[in-house]
């Protein structure tokens, strides 16, 4: 199924079962999401992604950052990052996104992606320091890519196209029913910001940092 809702017809889930995908549309102007956009491709100090694949080192074409109350650690594919402090423009983005979702969100992972090359395979967000049937709210800033849903059992998928300024919340059982990917493009030669606000457990991350060094050790 594809989904593109004009925006009177939002916010709406467009998950049929198993967890909610709530699209709000364009929460900001076309003038404020170019705004948002040169903004954090000018401030935000990006870096390549690395991750552990079956043994092996990876470093991505796309490149993240991440944000937060505090110098949370938030560790997936087998690295830990710390967050960085909020900068005016992500915590201006944050109180919108809080306001319209009635949800309380503590960090804020960035990714860019340069264009239609640079996508993300099928994931879930289920990491131990994001709690059980975590809320993750993404705003996307930049090109118009297309998003996927897919069921974890029975396969079922649902699409629908992400235009700048717009905003999908995630919550429910979606992570644990559901994978997600934003696939490539080569029509794409712009790029794309994603923001995707969580909420931290500190006990998990802090859990989670003591498992790591008692590995190490």
């Amino acid at each position: 199924m594809a989904f593109d809702f004009p925006e009177t017809d939002v916010p709406r889930n467009i998950l049929p079962y198993d967890g909610e995908g709530i699209y709000y549309g364009q929460i900001f102007s076309a003038g404020q999401a170019a705004h948002y956009l040169r903004l954090f491709l000018a401030e935000i100090p990006w870096q390549h992604d690395e991750a552990m694949f079956f043994g092996k080192h990876i470093v991505t074409a796309r490149q993240v950052a991440w944000f937060g109350d505090a110098h949370y650690d938030y560790t997936y594919s087998g690295r830990t990052r710390t967050a960085r402090p909020w900068t005016p423009g992500l915590q201006a983005i944050k109180a919108e996104v809080e306001r319209l979702g009635g949800a309380h969100y503590n960090s804020c992972l960035l990714n860019l992606y340069a264009d239609g090359s640079q996508g993300m395979g099928w994931h879930h967000d289920d990491e131990k320091g994001l709690g059980v049937d975590s809320d993750i709210a993404s705003v996307s800033f930049g090109a118009m890519r297309r998003f996927d849903f897919r069921h974890k059992h029975n396969k079922a998928k649902v699409s629908l196209h992400l235009p700048a300024g717009s905003l999908l919340i995630m919550r429910g059982r979606t992570q644990a029913c559901w994978q997600h990917q934003v696939p490539k493009s080569r029509k794409i030669i712009e790029p794309r910001v994603n923001l995707t606000f969580r909420r931290m457990l500190v006990a998990e991350t802090r859990i989670a940092r003591e498992d790591e060094a008692g590995a190490i050790r």
